[in-house]
């Protein structure tokens, strides 16, 4: 029998206050600690993701390189990079660079409500995707991305929209 995959429950400041299974932790709208990865090339392009149409939330959408949670004493950085090589066959050099909480509401009774660290990192190959968990991918420039998230925001997850509008202010782009 497969083991419910567990999240760490945090509070505001992103301190540890328990784990519960992921799907529950969803469907009760708790808190709870999460990490994006950015992934840019030598030509400033971010390779962006088409989430898995099995995704149990934001199936299709586009997002960033990778997203996940932390496994209970794992540390954020190392899940990061375990999930970008689970997900895109990657493995890259990842800094931190900034962390923000979110809180979305989806219309099939789950909730993303989570303390997110955001890792980029570089890459210039093409990734070796897992089909259960991306769709497709591509390179894309950043105003090119921006232009067509303008155009087509339902094209896109919450959190990349949020993200995205915050790299400027961190020095990424």
């Amino acid at each position: 029998m497969i083991e419910a995959e567990q999240v760490i429950l945090v509070d505001t400041n992103d301190n540890p206050l328990g784990t519960m299974e992921k799907i529950e932790a969803h469907r009760k709208g708790l808190l709870h600690r999460a990490f994006s990865v950015f992934l840019l090339n030598d030509e400033g392009e971010m390779l962006i993701q088409q989430r898995a149409l099995g995704k149990y939330h934001s199936p299709g959408l586009w997002s960033n390189t990778c997203c996940s949670h932390p496994r209970p004493g794992e540390a954020t950085i190392s899940a990061a990079q375990r999930r970008l090589n689970e997900e895109m066959g990657v493995s890259a050099e990842l800094k931190e660079v900034y962390a923000f909480t979110y809180r979305i509401d989806f219309d099939n009774g789950l909730t993303e409500h989570e303390f997110d660290h955001v890792f980029v990192g570089r890459f210039n190959q093409p990734p070796v995707i897992n089909p259960d968990e991306v769709a497709d991918w591509k390179y894309i420039s950043l105003e090119a991305l921006e232009a067509d998230m303008e155009r087509r925001p339902q094209l896109y997850t919450h959190w990349f929209k949020m993200v995205l509008q915050q790299l400027p202010l961190i020095g990424l782009i």
